[in-house]
């Protein structure tokens, strides 16, 4: 299901909207079968550059139009919608389907794999449209995993963007945090009355 923009994105600043782009852990990004080691991390930008390619995409590999792409998230999110801008001539994916909490899956994997949702897409060249998700299954989304079967015809299935809306998690999903609980306190940092003022005093 995809939702078109019914406003102009400068008066209602859909960029604070996507504000997903800075949970993604981007030095965790990956991708199967691009031709370009590394490219997929450019498709992950702010809202407002997201017609910014610069020559910066991820492509699949020659006659391959297939593209598995793993993005893991700092702290896990709540995903409402996914945005994603293809290549022109035939070369935008025209199918998505995502897999939630699932490690280093390939296309073996997904073959067999139910996906969580799937979208057919349509060429999106000004990331116009967004594709809602099953909001209720997007809860606690630690990593995505996107597999684009095919594309519109062309030789290689190009993305320029993809963006994420949604809702994340104050606290950092690595984070840990240490409380100590004070079993037998040491005499010496807990200076008594006694010490200090010549009083009685009592530690327990």
């Amino acid at each position: 299901m995809a939702c078109v923009h019914d406003h102009s994105c400068e008066d209602h600043d859909c960029s604070s909207n996507w504000s997903l782009y800075k949970h993604i852990d981007l030095s965790k990004v990956s991708a199967l079968n691009e031709a370009t080691p590394g490219s997929v991390k450019y498709v992950f930008k702010a809202w407002e550059d997201r017609l910014n390619s610069s020559g910066d995409h991820l492509e699949s590999n020659e006659g391959d139009p297939e593209l598995l792409v793993f993005i893991p998230f700092t702290s896990d999110v709540k995903i409402k919608g996914i945005s994603i801008v293809g290549g022109a001539d035939g070369t935008s994916p025209s199918k998505m389907r995502a897999f939630i909490n699932r490690d280093g899956i390939d296309f073996s994997d997904v073959q067999s794999m139910q996906a969580v949702q799937e979208w057919d897409l349509v060429e999106n060249m000004q990331g116009e449209l967004e594709y809602q998700t099953r909001y209720s299954k997007f809860q606690g989304v630690a990593n995505i995993t996107l597999h684009f079967p095919d594309n519109f015809g062309g030789d290689t299935t190009k993305i320029h963007y993809i963006g994420f809306k949604g809702e994340a998690t104050q606290l950092k999903r690595d984070a840990v945090v240490n409380i100590v609980y004070e079993i037998m306190p040491n005499p010496s940092d807990h200076k008594t009355r006694a010490e200090s003022s010549g009083g009685f005093s009592h530690v327990e």
